[in-house]
């Protein structure tokens, strides 16, 4: 018809320039649509008001707004229709802002807009969330009588809803005269949108009682309702009416159809619809894609694209971000590098999501250079690609990196959201950075994110990372908002700063407040149990996991096994071990830990046997308790053999802590020469930790020599400690070597190093008691000091003689005795005995490693109350029964 019109010697009708430029806007055809637009000119009609606004139509929806506004300026004269024109054109183009101001400086003109320019501007101002502006125009739509009509009604409603304001949305909903099934679906829409599913599904049923038929549409959303609640029943039922009313043929609801199985956790419910669809497009594709990432099932994901290119169909820009998610939860690098060269040649590699999607890809691969190439040859960047960037850092242990990242991303004048500061703040946390951590909190103040609950939670983590318990609970105690994240985030920090009683009391008053905990919450509390071997507290926090139906929730079974085993009851931890319905390698880990703490080394053996015999994979952790298990029980050939098998049959590099514990193996067995000798031999540096262990046994077998060039390479680490001093003082008190004795002492004050105090711990009444060396200020301490002198007296007619030499002041041997008398662990022990009934067990947790006096003292004292006690040291459980320590006086 172009062709005609140009040949043409007459001037053709306007009407006939209209059919054109309407079949231009409808093809998106520009390059003719400019031909006709200076055909017009040619003809001198460029000046006519319709041609101009219907030019201005043509050129908007052909997404060229700078020759719709030239249009519109050039016109010499706009009526409502004209600005009506190019208001839709800045708002189709996502110029929302500029618009609304169009929509403000033509009611300068004193035109009134008509229902329809409402409508285009209510859209803008739902799209911007621009509450205020939609209230304004509320008003004036009322002012001119159009509130009546559907249309408006329901982009009033959507306007309302978008901008979160529900309620005042059903009440304008429930208060139209006329309702079509648009206007439904509005409503259930922003109830969707705004994470109101069950009220969605609510108002459907409501829908149907009036008497009012859904179309394709409403079944989408209220599928996406069905999906955001994992409403699977509701789900199956909406599917039902799909069937009965002949919708299941449309695309578009097949595939969200397919998400919502997929989003219920039932894939193959999801799969079956999916192959059964008579019509499939790349949105039903990505659908079942999405179905099978967002289930774990990363590698179906990647098999189902395979089948995808076979088919035929050309996958989009969002394809290539769901597999590349897919890659990253698999660790898949070869996979992902072959999509990211599919992306290149496919032309995608410039979209925005697709470029930090391969970033968070390499990263989560543990490739942070080829994440960093990348990020930094991405031509356009935004906060999330930043983000990205700077998590891709944090995760892979690069805070460092991340900090520095952040430090560029504001050079460049991008400022952070609430997600970079999480991120940053993790960092911190992770690297103890507490000053770079107080910085971000007064970014996070200037820029008002601290009402934000993720962030509060993260910086309440950051400071308890950081050893500021304090200031952790002060944030925590001032937040505005708090959700389960926060409170767990809390019970962390107390735990994690082994304030295992506090953060027991957090959750008593959590649940005061009425906040349900969740699986990490139970795990992090009966971490805290075991740190204080509060069985009876373990036990209640239990009977809470099973009634919340979290003891299938392999992380929780594992740290139950853990508990009860660090409680001293690894018959119970068995049981428990033996039950669980899913075990992974950290599973056997803390039973065979279990054992090895409890001194039960052949038991430890037979289950790593066990373990590898039922085709579980020994891991670093695995080997470790093996040889702690060897190690205190004195099983040298043993621990000899799994060291080398370790190395030479399962290709496990030793790190420094097998090392350590071979020396351990080695020292407790009185082969110090071998322990020498063996580390001579390391290949790796030896730490702090492999010569305190070499030192311990040279105060074990009083081995001054060895004990002295220990003591020299610890101190050279680790100048602040005190334990090196300590041990050193014992080997020379135990040698008789006094002036040697006097100058170790002098050394540690000279270094201002000090003492640990040892503090024990013992639950009674489900209340936690904590005692420290010397100290009397616990409200029942005249009764203990009885109970102390009262044991002492039948300890000594016992044969009890008391090892002065663990007593390191120079004092008379009276106070020498005395101060042993008021270790941590007797006093606990007195308590336990003056306040539980007779023949119940006693169980003490101590946070150093129990004396050779308080040792020698327990077994007396098991033997003269006819009570099983159990010690809970720094290393190893010590169970006292008539007289006899669990691990044969060998620890």
């Amino acid at each position: 018809m172009l062709e005609l019109m140009v040949k043409q010697t007459t001037k053709p009708p306007i009407q006939a320039y209209v059919c054109i430029l309407k079949g231009c806007s409808r093809r998106k055809a520009l390059a003719e649509g400019k031909q006709v637009h200076a055909l017009i000119v040619q003809s001198v009609l460029d000046s006519n008001i319709f041609l101009a606004n219907t030019l201005v139509h043509m050129y908007s929806k052909c997404s060229s707004l700078v020759h719709a506004h030239k249009v519109f300026s050039n016109m010499p004269q706009h009526n409502v229709y004209s600005w009506t024109a190019i208001i839709s054109a800045y708002a189709d183009s996502g110029a929302v802002e500029e618009a609304i101001d169009l929509f403000q400086k033509m009611q300068g003109t004193g035109l009134a807009p008509d229902k329809v320019l409402f409508v285009v501007v209510l859209k803008a101002c739902a799209s911007l969330a621009g509450l205020e502006q939609g209230r304004q125009l509320h008003s004036e739509i009322i002012k001119r009588g159009f509130q009546s009509d559907v249309v408006v009604g329901r982009t009033l409603v959507n306007m309302y809803a978008k901008c979160g304001c529900t309620e005042d949305a059903r009440e304008l909903f429930d208060n139209m005269s006329e309702r079509d099934v648009a206007s439904w679906n509005a409503m259930i829409a922003g109830y969707a949108q705004n994470g109101l599913g069950k009220e969605a599904l609510a108002l459907y049923e409501q829908m149907k009682q009036e008497g009012m038929q859904p179309d394709n549409v409403t079944f989408v959303l209220l599928l996406k309702a069905c999906a955001s609640l994992a409403g699977l029943e509701q789900g199956r039922q909406l599917h039902s009416e799909i069937i009965k009313r002949g919708f299941q043929s449309d695309v578009v609801v097949g595939s969200t159809l397919v998400n919502m199985y997929a989003k219920c956790g039932c894939t193959e419910d999801a799969r079956e619809l999916f192959d059964n669809m008579s019509e499939r497009d790349v949105v039903s594709w990505n659908a079942m894609i999405t179905g099978y990432a967002q289930n774990g099932l990363g590698k179906e994901a990647l098999a189902l694209y395979e089948q995808m290119k076979q088919e035929g169909m050309q996958p989009d820009n969002v394809t290539f971000v769901l597999l590349l998610k897919a890659c990253a939860s698999l660790a898949g690098l070869e996979q992902g590098r072959q999509l990211h060269s599919e992306i290149i040649k496919r032309g995608f590699q410039s979209d925005v999501v697709v470029g930090r999607t391969l970033v968070n890809m390499y990263a989560k691969c543990g490739c942070t250079e080829d994440a960093r190439e990348l990020f930094d040859n991405t031509s356009e960047r935004d906060v999330v690609s930043w983000n990205a960037m700077i998590a891709g850092y944090a995760q892979n242990g690069l805070g460092k990196e991340a900090l520095a990242l952040y430090e560029q991303m504001k050079q460049e004048g991008m400022h952070p959201d609430n997600v970079t500061l999480v991120l940053l703040l993790k960092a911190c946390a992770s690297l103890a950075a507490l000053e770079q951590g107080k910085q971000l909190h007064s970014e996070i103040r200037k820029r008002g994110f601290q009402s934000d609950v993720v962030v509060g939670s993260t910086l309440v983590d950051m400071y308890a990372k950081c050893g500021c318990t304090e200031d952790a609970r002060e944030l925590f105690d001032n937040m505005s908002e708090r959700n389960v994240v926060s409170w767990t985030a809390m019970i962390a920090g107390y735990a994690q700063n082994g304030l295992g009683k506090d953060a027991l009391a957090l959750y008593e008053q959590m649940k005061q407040e009425g906040v349900q905990p969740d699986n990490v919450t139970f795990v992090l509390l009966l971490k805290a149990c075991a740190s204080l071997a509060a069985l009876e507290q373990g036990k209640q926090l239990h009977y809470e996991i099973i009634e919340r139906g979290f003891q299938s929730d392999v992380v929780v079974g594992n740290t139950l096994v853990d508990m009860y085993a660090k409680c001293g009851c690894t018959e119970h931890a068995r049981e428990l071990f033996d039950n669980m319905s899913e075990r992974n390698v950290v599973s056997w880990n803390a039973m065979i830990a279990g054992y090895a703490h409890n001194g039960l080394a052949q038991e430890a053996l037979a289950l790593f046997e066990q373990m590898q015999g039922k085709g579980t994979k020994p891991g670093e952790v695995t080997y470790i308790s093996v040889l702690s298990a060897c190690a205190h029980s004195g099983l040298v050939d043993q621990g000899r053999y799994v060291f080398d098998s370790m190395c030479k049959n399962h290709g496990v590099t030793p790190t420094k802590e097998h090392y350590a514990c071979m020396v351990d193996l080695l020292g407790r067995a009185g082969c110090l020469a071998d322990a020498v000798l063996f580390i001579n031999k390391m290949p790796i540096q030896p730490n702090s930790v492999v010569w305190m262990t070499l030192l311990g046994a040279a105060r074990n077998h009083g081995h001054v020599e060895i004990g002295r060039r220990a003591f020299d390479r610890v101190v050279k680490l680790e100048p602040k400690n005190a334990a090196p001093y300590v041990l050193l003082s014992n080997i020379y008190a135990a040698a008789g070597k006094k002036d040697e004795l006097a100058k170790i002492r002098n050394q540690m004050k000279e270094a201002g190093v000090k003492k640990m105090p040892g503090c024990s711990w013992i639950e009674v009444d489900n209340q936690l008691h904590a005692f420290v060396v010397g100290d009397a200020t616990h409200p029942q301490s005249k009764e203990i000091q009885a109970e102390l002198d009262r044991l002492v007296g039948l300890m000594k007619m016992a044969g009890y003689k008391p090892n002065l030499n663990f007593v390191l002041d120079d004092v008379e041997d009276e106070e020498k005795e005395n101060a042993l008398c008021g270790h941590s662990e007797k006093q606990a022990i007195a308590f336990g005995l003056i306040n539980t009934p007779f023949g119940t067990p006693i169980r003490i947790k101590k946070n150093l490693r129990v004396c050779g006096d308080c040792h020698s003292a327990t077994k007396i004292i098991s033997k003269i109350v006819g009570r099983d006690i159990s010690v809970m040291d720094a290393n190893r459980y010590h169970h006292f029964k008539d007289g006899f320590c669990s691990c044969g006086d060998y620890w």
